[in-house]
């Protein structure tokens, strides 16, 4: 009985050997489902066996290529094309908040509108009009001011005539009744 239990032991050995070689020089998963699933043994066969599951661990440890059967990769360009790929998915982040904050300024506005509480549509045409009220204010105002200082000016002469006929219309005796 233990013999037997030898031999279906070496037989499950020699199929997870063969498997975990298969993935090697296939590329394929390197992980201790995948190889116990290829091999036909339970996972626990190789949790037992722990020179089996240090082959597995090493064997997925290692980058594809370095078996002699494909162009080797180092780990140096392994980790440039991943950097790469950082960069790259940190651009495209970027990308999408700015086309997602674009989206919702759009949508935003479109909803402004269509409820009724936005700025109206001919906004432009109202920017026009006010700026051509505001150089007819500034215009008036300095009409005004010009005709404030005319009046100032008639009012300042009409009372110097004034002074001037009172001071003649009166006799000479008043004058001097006055001075005294």
């Amino acid at each position: 009985m233990i013999e037997g239990r030898r031999t279906d032991s070496a037989r499950r050995r020699e199929r997870v050997l063969k498997a975990l070689r298969h993935a090697a020089r296939n590329g394929t998963a390197m992980s201790v489902s995948a190889i116990a699933r290829a091999a036909g043994v339970d996972r626990t066969f190789l949790y037992r066996h722990r020179d089996l599951l240090t082959q597995i661990h090493a064997a997925s440890s290692e980058p594809p290529g370095t078996d002699g059967t494909g162009p080797l990769v180092s780990r140096a360009s392994l980790q440039a094309d991943l950097a790469s790929a950082n960069d790259r998915a940190g651009r495209q982040a970027a990308q999408i908040r700015q086309l997602e904050h674009k989206i919702a300024e759009l949508l935003g506005e479109q909803v402004w509108h269509e409820s009724g509480i936005g700025a109206p549509a001919d906004i432009e045409q109202l920017h026009r009009r006010i700026t051509a009220l505001e150089q007819q204010l500034v215009d008036l105002t300095a009409q005004l001011d010009e005709r404030a200082q005319e009046l100032e000016a008639a009012r300042a002469a009409n009372r110097e005539l004034m002074t001037r006929l009172n001071t003649r219309s009166q006799p000479a005796g008043l004058v001097h009744q006055a001075e005294s």
